[in-house]
């Protein structure tokens, strides 16, 4: 492996279709497409501030990095990347991939993170301003993940979660198969349209959650006081292990709960209007 240490670079593809190599303590200045069209690349405490430096480019590391904002765009149409104790700054990061590992990662400005990619897992990775994160994503698995942003996981397939804070309005629309374990979910409109939504040991706190979803699964969750209006017109089996403030118009299934603020049903309710609501 060539071993390539202390040195800078800068304009448009200065390391084109490079392979087998090393970099240390590397600059990637202002330009465009460092590293494109590259593979086997082991990249150590390096700072990249050029954009788009990682495309079209397969089986590669990065470890003790930086990637300054005007590294924006920098990981697209990319195979095979272990990043780990590294901080993000640009956004736009991750487009278009496949096999992705994160360890120890933090991205303040993850704008418009992870679109269309397959083969997630992250461990212990903070993202800020994560509007629209994991936009038509696919095979996810997420520990310790701590997110900012809203529209998130919008949808995503086969996703699953574990020991997770998310703050995120609108996560989780239109999702199939995902499972989230002994998380904090905040934020409005909860996991609408989704199909296979499982979510155990989970703290749901934000209006109007869980509306308009099939085969709903709720194991010893709790719903915090603003969680009102829950469960319109969804398919749901629940367990709840705290009082909800309003359930509105469940189409099917059961709802189990340590008590009730207010019990909704209306001519608005659709059929079959069967859901049995009991307390525990």
């Amino acid at each position: 492996m060539e071993i390539i240490r202390n040195q800078e670079f800068g304009g448009e593809r200065p390391l084109f279709a490079r392979h087998n190599i090393k970099l240390e303590n590397v600059t990637i200045h202002a330009g465009e497409s460092a590293l494109k069209e590259c593979s086997d690349i082991d990249a150590i405490g390096c700072c990249f501030e050029g954009k788009y430096p990682f495309w079209h480019v397969d089986r590669f590391s990065i470890t003790d990095c930086i990637f300054t904002e005007g590294a924006r765009a920098a990981l697209w149409y990319s195979r095979n990347i272990h990043m780990k104790s590294t901080l993000v700054e640009a956004p736009k990061m991750f487009r278009d991939m496949n096999g992705i590992r994160l360890t120890d990662v933090k991205i303040p400005n993850a704008q418009e993170t992870l679109w269309h990619c397959t083969d997630i897992e992250a461990d212990n990775v903070s993202v800020e301003h994560a509007d629209y994160i994991f936009m038509h994503c696919a095979d996810i698995k997420l520990n310790n993940w701590s997110q900012q942003g809203n529209y998130s996981f919008q949808y995503c397939h086969n996703v699953e979660i574990h020991n997770a804070k998310i703050d995120s309005k609108d996560a989780f629309w239109n999702t199939e198969n995902v499972t989230v374990y002994d998380t904090e979910l905040t934020g409005e409109y909860l996991g609408w349209y989704s199909n296979n939504l499982r979510l155990v040991r989970c703290k749901i706190s934000g209006t109007q959650p869980l509306c308009y979803c099939k085969n709903l699964i709720l194991e010893d969750c709790i719903f915090e006081p603003d969680s009102d209006l829950a469960f319109e017109e969804s398919y749901v089996d629940a367990k709840v292990n705290s009082m909800i403030t309003s359930v509105k118009n469940p189409t099917s299934g059961i709802i189990r709960a340590k008590g009730y603020g207010e019990i909704i049903l209306d001519d608005n309710i659709k059929a079959p209007a069967n859901c049995k609501i009991e307390t525990i």
